[in-house]
């Protein structure tokens, strides 16, 4: 067997993660999620066709992991999902959310182009699509080892950034005897509410490791319930709404779990029994699946489980709302109590919580505050930075809100964290690969690797390929920048062909640098040849 690993999402860009693994007789895919915010390098396409995937090992629920998986499905993949029962159960709801917004911002396109005699704009994927997706879902639970085809291996450890999340063991036999992958996941940050802290997997030979938070550190843990108590208190004074942009599923409900505690402990007073709104259909059903669903009672806490054990839920109270119909979201902002709105999407890219921010981003008595990371180009990105205004449903609205954000509850380790993890790993790795990073903390990362943990790192980019055996590089991947965003999403026809076209356009630059150094007669030919095509075409 071999063993060649292909970087296809997540590199050097902090969203999207999928590699792809080859060993000869199987291909495996580690994820494959939706990119949020804008790219910073031209994606390669996967090299091979959705059906020869043999199966899926899925890290985590959240969309940026598990996000284009119907896709592959509608594409004509057929095989198993290997993930944890809990990310299954939130997969259940994830992906058709993901599905239905799809579907509705396809339908919002094809009548503008309509309008505008344009082509039609068709949906990345449908319900349909999602639907067969969760059918391939395999459950398994954590340190349980399960035998895959070709003789491979499959453990799953607790990662520690959402419930069920976890890192990927994979045992290949190769020639020269078993090599072991270890594929972080997200890493989680420590002392979370109701998950655990990530647990160290065995020994690897090769690790593929996170880095979201590569170049920082959380500091000293905050006091989460102080900083938030205060936002809350100074908010509802002044008359305002607290407005806090939070990804549906985790962070909803470490929220939750925080606000029951504030009003536990009669933290914000003068209020009586504030009203909390969560505003997301998908919040609410994974609020849902987290308050009732037993079968998932192995992946929390202990100080989770002895809560449950008391009768006592860890994420309800009063005062609580959740909102599913549109009628009921309009309502809360027709609504002049001051009150804490929780609403998806967390980098505000999509969903109500745009909404929201459309009513309560001018008002100065009012307060945006931000759980979670932000990445480049997002809505939320430009807030956190200062910007003045943002466009909304095309319209340019004044950022007159306090902004705030509440520092180190982050659901990703800082860069000591993954350090640590690291070092805990029994045994030396061969190698380490870094992704899921923003573009120069990756390398950053991967530099740190070397240094202090003596382990040669490498931050490959989109489409970069490696030997694992013969610890060579394949193809070094796509190193061309973006000048353009490219649209995420369905596409329409034309808008398909002119980013063939534009893509064309950016590899032949790299083309002309390869021939940097060339004989001048070779040169001189090349440059002529691609002045005759810009002559044709330049019309």
């Amino acid at each position: 067997m071999g063993m060649k690993l292909y970087f296809y999402g997540a590199a050097h860009e902090v969203t999207g993660s999928c590699t792809l693994l080859d060993t000869g007789s199987q291909r495996i895919l580690i994820d494959c999620g939706m990119e949020q915010g804008a790219d910073m390098y031209e994606n390669a396409a996967l090299p091979v066709a959705a059906g020869d995937i043999d199966c899926i090992l899925l890290t985590h629920a959240h969309i940026d992991h598990s996000g284009r998986l119907p896709l592959l499905v509608k594409e004509g993949f057929a095989g198993p999902i290997y993930t944890t029962a809990a990310t299954a159960a939130l997969c259940r709801i994830m992906l058709l959310d993901s599905a239905h917004i799809q579907e509705f911002e396809a339908e919002w396109r094809a009548r503008k182009a309509k309008r505008n005699g344009e082509e039609p704009y068709q949906p990345l994927y449908t319900a349909a699509d999602a639907m067969a997706t969760i059918q391939r879902l395999e459950p398994c639970g954590y340190d349980a080892v399960y035998d895959l085809p070709g003789g491979l291996r499959l453990q799953f450890t607790d990662a520690g950034h959402l419930l069920g999340s976890a890192s990927v063991s994979l045992t290949v036999p190769t020639g020269e005897g078993e090599r072991t992958l270890l594929f972080s996941g997200d890493l989680g940050n420590v002392n979370r509410p109701l998950i655990r802290d990530p647990q160290t997997p065995p020994a690897a030979d090769y690790v593929i490791i996170e880095s979201t938070y590569g170049d920082r550190t959380h500091g000293p843990r905050p006091d989460y319930l102080g900083h938030l108590s205060r936002v809350i208190q100074r908010t509802l004074d002044k008359g305002g709404n607290v407005v806090i942009p939070c990804f549906a599923i985790g962070r909803t409900q470490e929220l939750l779990y925080l606000l029951r505690q504030i009003k536990e402990q009669g933290l914000v007073t003068g209020h009586g029994d504030f009203p909390v709104w969560v505003d997301s259909p998908l919040a609410v059903e994974a609020t849902n699946i987290y308050s009732n669903d037993t079968a998932l009672r192995p992946f929390y806490d202990e100080e989770t489980l002895a809560l449950l054990e008391r009768g006592v839920n860890p994420i309800r109270f009063s005062g609580l709302h959740l909102s599913v119909t549109s009628d009921e979201s309009r309502q809360i902002n027709y609504d002049k109590t001051p009150k804490v709105i929780l609403s998806a999407s967390g980098m505000c890219e999509a969903g109500r919580i745009r909404h929201h921010l459309k009513h309560n981003l001018w008002r100065p008595e009012c307060t945006v505050m931000f759980v979670g990371y932000q990445s480049e180009g997002t809505v939320g990105r430009k807030i956190v930075e200062g910007a003045s205004t943002v466009k909304l449903f095309g319209e340019e609205i004044q950022v007159r809100a306090t902004v705030e954000t509440l520092e180190g509850i982050s659901g990703h380790a800082d860069r000591e964290m993954m350090l640590a993890w690291l070092a805990k790993l029994p045994g030396k790795p061969r190698r380490v690969f870094v992704n899921h990073g923003a573009d120069t903390v990756c390398d950053a990362f991967a530099a740190t690797v070397t240094e202090q943990l003596g382990i040669p790192a490498t931050a490959p980019y989109s489409g970069g390929g490696y030997d694992l055996l013969a610890d060579t590089c394949l193809d070094p991947g796509n190193r061309t920048r973006l000048t353009a965003v490219r649209p995420r999403g369905g596409t329409s026809r034309s808008e398909g062909v002119f980013n063939r076209l534009l893509a064309a356009g950016r590899r032949l630059l790299t083309v002309i640098e390869h021939n940097r150094g060339g004989s001048n007669k070779d040169l001189a030919r090349f440059a002529d040849q691609i002045q005759s095509l810009a002559d044709k075409w330049d019309r």
